[in-house]
């Protein structure tokens, strides 16, 4: 009980129009476009909810809004109340806010970065299956996880296994931590690094054909490959990376492992089984991949 999955990540982006180009022609994924109050955001329809990305058209690239979805209003209340005592002030979202989110109960606080993280409960299925191209399907399904970067990585990880109640499923010393909060092998990862950025953002397909095809219309493209395909040697999903509008990564994957219970956290040394080759140099390389 408590946290039961990443629900949706909010950005401020510059340039709306590469990213909707991106998500249609190359990832295959719709987006409708919405207002909260006065202001626009296009939200991506990446499975059977309202949206898992929400697109702020703005003069600076910034991630809005991390959002994770509660089980229900009584752990919200005891997840309150465990942020509240650890020093964290917690806020009522908005109606309008609420009412973009599908949901029907909404907090937010910010973290030790200075980004906004809501607790979300309620959120509804919109649509029995997202449209997608015949080259695209079933393609794209949900949002897999984060990776969250920055100095402040010790109150980071106080955060949120402390406090959020997240499982260590593995790590790489000296900096590098994957958190779990339920059976997949992770939702979040925590780095160490020198300025505070998420890394990236993983796209979670329904197979290899579907990576592979969204390999190939990155390629056909022109979308920069910023990591080669390859297998990660710790959830052993296979994946690509693109460098999407806003700077960062998109990781294109699939076949994620699922822990249980039983699981022991331990560091699992080499990042990858075969490829993952970084176009640039890996700011992780110490610790990540």
């Amino acid at each position: 009980m408590g946290i039961a999955k990443l629900g949706y990540v909010g950005l401020d982006v510059t340039d709306l129009d590469a990213w909707t180009d991106l998500l249609d022609r190359t990832l295959g994924v719709g987006v409708m476009f919405d207002k909260i109050g006065t202001e626009d955001v296009a939200l991506a329809a990446l499975d059977v909810f309202k949206y898992r990305l929400a697109l702020y058209p703005s003069a600076e690239d910034r991630p809005r809004e991390v959002g994770w979805i509660v089980d229900s209003p009584s752990e919200l209340d005891r997840i309150t109340e465990r942020l509240i005592t650890a020093g964290f002030s917690v806020h009522e979202g908005a109606e309008d806010e609420t009412e973009l989110r599908g949901a029907t109960h909404l907090r937010w606080f910010t973290d030790p970065v200075g980004y906004r993280v809501e607790l979300a409960v309620g959120a509804a299925k919109v649509r029995t299956a997202p449209s997608r191209p015949v080259d695209a399907s079933p393609g794209v399904i949900g949002l897999g996880h984060l990776v969250l970067a920055s100095p402040k990585l010790d109150e980071l990880r106080e955060l949120y296994e402390s406090v959020l109640e997240f499982k260590l499923t593995d790590y790489r010393a000296p900096g590098l931590y994957f958190l779990r909060c339920n059976r997949t092998h992770h939702s979040i990862a925590l780095a160490r690094a020198e300025t505070t950025s998420i890394h990236h953002l993983e796209i979670e397909h329904d197979s290899i054909d579907d990576v592979g095809r969204a390999h190939d219309r990155a390629e056909r493209n022109g979308v920069p490959v910023s990591i080669s395909l390859g297998q990660h040697m710790n959830d052993k999903a296979i994946s690509f990376y693109i460098r999407n509008p806003s700077g960062f990564h998109l990781e294109i994957g699939c076949g994620g492992i699922e822990v249980d219970d039983d699981w022991l956290p331990h560091d699992f040394g080499t990042p990858d089984v075969w490829g993952h080759r970084h176009a640039n140099d890996n700011p992780f390389a110490a610790s990540a991949s």
